[in-house]
């Protein structure tokens, strides 16, 4: 037994044990990839949102392109450079500034005297796109990325000395970002930075404060740039409608489009409140909007710690539920092992002390039968004697029997009844009548208490006559010397009892359940000199219990044992 349980806890529960451990650990990399898996997504929504951000603004790019191209169609560039300013603002309200310029420095558009708005551009930006100064722009082509170095060469032809200390810093659509600038610096000037390119924007902070502005060539006189400063606050207001979130992700978080300086533009949510500059994932728009973001905030931020929480605490009690369905199927498959083999060395045991059981009488059997019909026995008492030996072999043979036969029977569910009215108290009297002679005859008093009143009950008379017989052959079994047997018929509320009494040694302690169990001895007939085969008290409560009632044991005071047949004094008649 011990080594089938190692046997088995090597082979099953111990590598349960390691694959619940392995599970264990791979909880952490199931909350690490929950994470990625998170921030993978939202950094697609920054990624799609800054993507319509950009096609938005190109798409205001060639409207204007558009508003150049109809304003130059009937007269020249350089007519139309003379109200080219007012004409646009009135036809286009995104421009706040429109300006011309040719690629010799001359300032076209707008006229000193056109306004406020006109003198400020012309005072912050006249000299950068004449050409007589360099300043810090960031700049996107349709022709894609600007070559650093070409714009270097040519300033190195032109003589770096003029303005070593002025900067200019330009962006490919991969952007420069604030915390790893992508950029580059050298000294350019504009129509440098135009090159050959028919279409632009560049962007340019003045006093910390973004002006983005779209440039174009006249068609018909590519040395005439046109182009317009932005009005930001219009182009914010219509990039505020892209920034939303999909339904399915509307309750996780809320997408914001902020500006250079942290500020939210705009935010899915109207009533949402954060620290902006702590955003879970962000992308930059790239060099239109220099240092303008698109950030994702989490509605709840301990929203996702929940969620592995309770993915980890699920996880877990799934493993340790796991480990314990393993732990207790262990236990019991080992406890039915050892149940089984309990019980084939009980059956071993059956058959030794059956079959003990079927030499003896069958010995005795054949030696006075045989003394008879040799006719050595002459004198007739002796001759009555091993006649009366006989019958009472003969009558416990059949006890035994029957009882392997009804056991086996009561197994195969093939055991039936024949229920009818009999009175308790009458079958007791006529079973103690039967059984005194083979009592008597081995040294036992028997006491019968049995009332003159009936006891009527429902049930099968063989079956009860049996079960009162096995208790008394118990008895007479563990009687002990004292050989006194006592049977009391008594009625208690609805039931009817037979109580069945000895003075042997009773039951070892423990063992009291165990008695009524199949192939159960608590003394082995083999060592003891007890005969037996252990399907007695197993056979009487299958049989009591079919009735409606039950035996059950219980010691006597003074020593010895008591055992108690009760059966329901009123029954309905079944089979």
């Amino acid at each position: 037994m011990k080594k089938i349980a190692l046997v088995f806890v090597l082979a099953v529960f111990v590598p349960s044990l390691v694959l619940a451990w392995l599970a264990v650990r791979s909880l952490r990399d199931q909350q690490f990839a929950l994470e990625r898996h998170r921030t993978l997504l939202y950094e697609g929504v920054t990624e799609a949102a800054a993507r319509d951000v950009l096609a938005r603004v190109e798409e205001r790019r060639r409207e204007f392109k558009g508003w150049v191209d109809k304003l130059t169609a009937s007269q020249a560039p350089r007519e139309t450079a003379e109200n080219f300013d007012t004409r646009l603002r009135e036809a286009w309200p995104l421009a706040q500034v429109a300006f011309v310029v040719t690629l010799d420095g001359e300032m076209l558009a707008p006229s000193l005297f056109a306004g406020p708005a006109a003198r400020k551009f012309r005072l912050e930006n006249a000299r950068f796109l004449s050409g007589r100064e360099t300043v810090e722009v960031y700049w996107d082509s349709p022709k894609g990325p600007i070559s650093f170095s070409k714009l270097d060469a040519k300033e190195s032809d032109k003589g770096a000395s003029d303005k070593a200390s002025d900067k200019a810093v330009f962006a490919t659509k991969s952007g420069p970002t604030k915390d790893t600038p992508e950029s580059a610096s050298g000294s350019a000037e504009f129509r440098q930075l135009i090159g050959d390119s028919s279409e632009g924007t560049f962007a340019r902070f003045l006093q910390d404060k973004l002006n983005l502005m779209f440039w174009c060539r006249a068609e018909s006189d590519r040395t005439i740039i046109f182009g317009a400063q932005i009005d930001v606050n219009r182009l914010t207001r219509d990039l505020a409608s892209l920034v939303r979130v999909e339904p399915g992700l509307a309750s996780e978080i809320v997408v914001a489009l902020l500006d250079d300086q942290g500020h939210p533009i705009s935010a899915s949510r109207s009533d949402f409140k954060t620290d902006w500059r702590k955003p879970f994932v962000s992308r930059e728009i790239g060099e239109i909007l220099p240092h303008w973001e698109v950030a994702v905030y989490l509605s709840d931020p301990t929203r996702l710690t929940h969620s592995a929480q309770t993915l980890r605490l699920t996880f877990g009690l799934l493993v340790a539920v796991l480990v314990l369905a393993i732990g207790v199927g262990s236990w019991l498959i080992v406890a039915d092992l050892r149940h089984q083999l309990t019980l084939a060395r009980q059956k071993t045991d059956f058959v030794s002390n059956v079959s003990h059981e079927l030499k003896t009488p069958l010995t005795s059997i054949r030696m006075f039968s045989e003394m008879l019909a040799e006719d050595r026995v002459q004198d007739p008492e002796r001759q009555r004697q091993f006649l009366h030996i006989i019958t009472a072999e003969t009558a416990r043979l059949t006890r035994l029997i029957n009882n392997v036969l009804d056991f086996a029977r009561l197994e195969r569910g093939e055991k039936k009844y024949q229920f009818q009215p009999l009175d308790l108290g009458a079958l007791a009297r006529e079973t103690c009548d039967t059984y005194r002679p083979h009592l008597e005859s081995n040294g036992y008093v028997l006491r019968c208490d049995i009332p003159n009143e009936q006891l009527p009950i429902e049930g099968d008379r063989d079956a009860l006559a049996q079960v009162l017989v096995n208790l008394l052959s118990n008895a007479e079994k563990y009687g002990g010397d004292k050989k006194e047997i006592d049977l009391a018929v008594e009625r208690n509320g609805t039931s009817a009892m037979v109580k069945v009494l000895d003075r042997g040694s009773g039951v070892p302690r423990g063992c009291e359940d165990k008695i009524f169990e199949q192939f159960f001895r608590a003394h082995d007939s083999l060592s003891s000199g007890i005969q037996g085969s252990g399907l007695g008290l197993t056979l009487a409560r299958q049989i009591a219990r079919a009735h409606g009632g039950d035996v059950l044991y219980e010691k006597r005071d003074g020593g010895g044992s008591c055992f108690t047949l009760r059966i329901p004094s009123q029954r309905s008649s079944n089979s």
